[in-house]
């Protein structure tokens, strides 16, 4: 996991209350720049979620060397919070980097994969879904 990411954890493990947590999450969200209106259309809506998700993948580079990126927005401010998130533990990885994060089990030492409602897990999932399915195609591309 990226050094950014270890700070997260370190941030939740200091914050003893979720409530704290949530905040953070939410703070988080808020601290990404704005999705321009333009990128908020069918094709970049994440399926699954209860909150309008949108995810706008990039692809840096070429071949081995290519680095997934990408931009993210939603209507529920911890979703935000969430995205936030998979931004930092995603940033940076080449494509095969990124097929072999395991987002669900990173969430997990935030503690959040108890404390999401059942439909933000499954938005969460249908995030990283999302993610990986641009990195594998990318990469097979």
């Amino acid at each position: 996991m990226s050094e950014t990411f270890e700070d997260i954890v370190e941030t939740f493990e200091f914050l003893d209350d979720w409530e704290d947590r949530y905040r953070h999450v939410i703070e988080m969200g808020r601290a990404m720049k704005p999705l321009d209106d333009v990128y908020k259309v069918a094709a970049t809506k994440v399926d699954g979620c209860a909150s309008q998700v949108w995810i706008i993948p990039q692809i840096k580079g070429v071949g081995s060397q290519a680095v997934l990126e990408f931009e993210g927005a939603s209507d529920a401010m911890i979703v935000n919070g969430l995205i936030a998130i998979l931004k930092v533990l995603y940033a940076g990885n080449t494509l095969e980097e990124a097929l072999k994060i395991d987002a669900l089990t990173a969430f997990g030492r935030l503690g959040l994969d108890q404390h999401l409602s059942a439909q933000r897990s499954n938005g969460l999932r249908a995030m990283i879904e999302r993610l990986r399915s641009v990195s594998l195609s990318a990469s097979n591309a």
